[in-house]
């Protein structure tokens, strides 16, 4: 029997014999807090309203507590109990994923591509929606977010299934995995419609444009032509991919190599024809001082706090996620997360002495500790990058009485251990203020001697501590194109115009042109990448694609050790401030295996599957090296 039960409701009323109204319209009634699918579609502002809260898969962007500089060799993650090791010290597994960020993790990245397939499902078959120019954006932006969201799954893993339909209930969800070739043709064709409906609109700062299609679709096919995605050259290097009996789903078993690096070079000038980018048109280097301020200027994405950068480095974004004042993102947490304990902050990625010691000196020369002069004053003369970049023992920073008190009148970083008047003509050793020994906090200073200071504003007005701050997230950078270009252009063989554009990024730094050709022209490239775009999520990509990994990212982990000794007749009693007429200091690079006991393993090239996600699905064929 089939109950009415308005009229059930209505009865059980009326035997209240009058005491309430016999209304029931609110029986009928849609929820304040839901809004039908169905009425989604047929209205403007709901659809965007539905694609907008898509962007939500892209999280803080790389403002993660953990970032991904910490599983390069770029910096190591300060705190134990994260699972960063796990997958450092080559211990992951299906059962053991390690630490996994949502912005790529395999369940929310599928979570929001079924939400744009959804979305476009609707977008293309709706017609009581009529505004053709605003149902066209959201089309852009949602082809865009399913290419990117995609492309985060295929540099991780490699090949996945592609889905394109929305899923009902009770249907069969296994799904055979697609080829690396076909992920690659379903990513660049969603990212040309993107830039198809894009075209011509303009859009709010934070939102999909022409430019970050294209911007993805350089990046996309810039990976695809790499040595780890051309089989025949990924076996060569490793017999882990040699032995797998499924490398289309890593890459191309075979086919025209140079016409993929061809078309990573269209897709780059694409980008690059585009648009200007920041002070990418010298001649000749800026000064020290200048260069140093681009490069925090490029860092702030053209903003901070007190105005005293140059805004029009915000030309150099192409997509960014931008925060809002006043509200409590994590990723407006950076300075906590990441500044010296001296500061009560956290010092979670901190710069490891091999990122360190890759800095130049300012006349284009390698650092060396075994030069004399260069072990005596390391922090001396290197590129103004560097400066902006590193927190090193007697950086000038923040006012420390703001958080910390009247401890140190000289606002100097204090990694090291000094001498000090006892004041009773003895010596004690103090260790410095943002030590793991610190009298300010003990227990979570930088293990490695350097703190990270890209992507922490820097006005001193500011507590990093206390005060949230605002620093767009940068998913794409012009730069980054650029640096896609030029390395396309080197593969193709025109090397003058990769030499042209590369010392374009140096001027702007400060730093001397580059003169070189063939392997030294690319190690000269790949440096250069790795100092400009350092704790931007690029080293993660580019040491696996280039496969170098086993050279760089399975390297031991490098700290600092500073030590101040009086010279003869000096003294100096505390507060402590850093000179250089009272201390000799002696600096001694030491490797440490403690903390993190890093190793390459071929199989860390792609991250396993879930074993839950492989019990659900039984053709979602393992990675290699998790096979066994």
């Amino acid at each position: 029997m089939k109950f009415n039960y308005k009229h059930i409701v209505l009865f059980g009323l009326l035997g209240t014999a009058g005491l309430v109204s016999c209304d029931t319209d609110f029986l009928d009634t849609t929820p304040l807090t839901e809004i039908s699918s169905e009425l989604v579609w047929k209205d403007g502002a709901l659809s965007e309203a539905f694609v907008t809260e898509i962007y939500n898969g892209l999280q803080q962007g790389g403002f993660s507590e953990q970032m991904l500089a910490s599983l390069t060799d770029e910096a190591v993650f300060t705190h134990t109990g994260r699972n960063i090791n796990t997958i450092n010290e080559g211990s992951l597994s299906p059962s053991n994923l390690g630490w996994e960020d949502d912005t790529y993790k395999w369940g929310p990245m599928y979570t929001r591509i079924r939400a744009c397939n959804m979305a476009l499902q609707n977008l293309y078959s709706s017609t009581s929606f009529t505004d053709q120019v605003l149902k066209d954006r959201l089309k852009g932006e949602t082809h865009f977010l399913r290419a990117y969201y995609y492309n985060q799954l295929l540099r991780v893993y490699g090949s996945v299934p592609l889905i394109t339909k929305v899923y009902g209930l009770g249907e069969d969800y296994t799904a055979a995995r697609n080829t690396y070739d076909e992920c690659v043709k379903f990513i660049v064709k969603d990212a040309d419609s993107a830039a198809v409906y894009l075209d011509g609109k303009t859009l709010q700062s934070g939102r999909a444009t022409k430019m970050a299609a294209l911007a993805l679709k350089s990046r996309v096919l810039l990976h695809a032509a790499s040595d780890l995605h051309d089989i025949p050259t990924a076996k060569a290097k490793s017999s882990v991919i040699a032995a797998y009996a499924n490398p289309e789903f890593l890459g191309y078993v075979s086919g025209d190599r140079k016409a993929r690096w061809t078309a990573a070079l269209a897709a780059a000038k694409a980008v690059v024809d585009g648009g200007a980018g920041y002070k990418l048109n010298l001649t000749a280097p800026v000064s020290s001082e200048e260069g140093r301020l681009n490069y925090i200027s490029l860092a702030m994405g053209g903003g901070s706090a007190d105005k005293t950068l140059d805004a029009s480095a915000a030309s150099d974004l192409i997509l960014a996620r931008q925060f809002t004042p006043g509200k409590s993102e994590g990723a407006r947490q950076t300075g906590l997360n990441n500044g010296p304990n001296g500061y009560h902050n956290w010092a979670g990625n901190t710069p490891i002495g091999l990122l360190v010691d890759d800095y130049q000196m300012m006349d284009g020369t390698a650092f060396h500790w075994t030069n004399p002069v260069h072990a005596a004053n390391p922090y001396v003369n290197r590129d103004p990058r560097f400066y902006a970049s590193i927190m090193y023992d007697g950086a000038p920073w923040k006012p420390r009485d703001k958080i910390s008190g009247n401890v140190d009148p000289a606002n100097q970083i204090q990694t090291g251990t000094y001498d000090l008047s006892d004041g009773k003509g003895g010596v004690i050793n103090r260790k410095g203020l943002d030590t793991r020994s610190s009298s300010i906090e003990d227990w979570n200073g930088s293990r490695t001697g350097y703190y990270m200071r890209k992507f922490i504003d820097p006005n001193p007005n500011l507590v990093d501590n206390t005060d949230r701050q605002n620093i767009p997230w940068p998913f794409f950078r012009y730069t980054e194109a650029v640096f896609n270009y030029i390395e396309a252009a080197i593969e193709t063989g025109n090397e003058a115009d990769a030499l042209l554009w590369l010392n374009r990024i140096r001027f702007r730094a400060g730093m001397p042109a580059i003169k070189a050709s063939g392997a030294d022209l690319t190690a000269a490239y790949r440096l250069e990448k790795r100092i400009e775009m350092a704790y931007e999520e690029q080293r993660y990509y580019d040491a696996r694609r280039w496969m170098i990994a086993p050279a760089t990212l399975g390297r031991k982990l490098t700290f600092i050790n500073v030590l101040g000794k009086f010279k003869a007749g000096k003294t100096m009693v505390e507060p402590y401030k850093r000179d250089e007429s009272v201390y000799n200091y002696t600096y001694s690079p030491v490797e440490d295996t403690q903390h993190e006991n890093r190793q390459w393993l071929d199989k860390m090239y792609f991250r396993p599957f879930g074993r839950d996600e492989s019990n659900r699905n039984k053709l979602l064929v393992q990675n290699p090296g998790y096979d066994k």
